[in-house]
């Protein structure tokens, strides 16, 4: 698991399911977004805010964005929360 100079994780977990992965990068843009990344791998960025929608054109289908950003939004306080409280330290 990559760290930053700090021993900070550079991809923190906000939360996970049986499909999905909801992490950020620590050295992104300050702009609110967080990365959902199936279990196969493929991967999505979603902005938080400020409303929460897709970034760009994903390797997902019409079906699996719905589940993404309804996992999103059901997740909206915590992941909000954890990206606060991860972007002051």
């Amino acid at each position: 698991d990559e760290r930053d100079k700090e021993g900070k994780k550079m991809s923190p977990e906000v939360t996970r399911n049986k499909q999905y992965r909801i992490h950020f990068y620590s050295r992104e843009e300050d702009r609110m977004h967080v990365h959902v990344e199936h279990n196969d791998g493929r991967e999505v960025k979603v902005w938080m805010e400020p409303e929460i929608e897709v970034a760009k054109k994903a390797p997902f289908k019409a079906h699996e964005i719905n589940v993404i950003l309804k996992l999103c939004r059901e997740n909206e306080n915590e992941i909000k929360a954890f990206w606060r409280k991860r972007k002051k330290s």
